[in-house]
């Protein structure tokens, strides 16, 4: 079991943002002990995952419409109910990629135009200092 301050170590979250997921259903409502909130390895674990999601933009909804069902590996529903809710998460997370896609052509297109730019800068530099010769 970890404290909040070990949680935010591990995840990058902070503790008033693990405090905020809590509190917007984001995160479930970890065990006390003595008012201190105790987080298990599962829920780093999937914190770990909801940073991931949220550092290549993925919203806080979807997230929250990608959590919202628990642990499929854990829970023990029937399996029509179990694909519908794969499915979501399916289409969530396709939705998702599409716009990662999008981003690393823009991307793409930013270093090409970057290294672009350091050429010609090294360029000017190379018949600055021929012209000195």
């Amino acid at each position: 079991m970890y404290s909040i301050s070990e949680v935010a170590e591990q995840t990058g979250f902070s503790a008033h943002t693990l405090r905020y997921y809590e509190k917007i259903g984001l995160l479930s409502s970890p065990t006390r002990h003595g008012g201190k909130r105790l987080y298990t390895d599962g829920e780093v674990r999937l914190l770990q995952f909801m940073k991931v999601l949220k550092n290549t933009g993925m919203s806080l909804e979807d997230i929250l419409e990608f959590l919202v069902d628990g642990c499929l590996l854990e829970n023990k529903d029937a399996e029509q109910d179990r694909n519908a809710k794969v499915q979501k998460r399916k289409n969530i997370l396709e939705k998702h990629l599409l716009t990662l896609e999008q981003q690393k052509k823009e991307l793409e297109m930013v270093i090409q135009l970057t290294e672009e730019k350091l050429a010609t800068y090294q360029d000017m530099l190379e018949e600055e200092q021929n012209e000195k010769r």
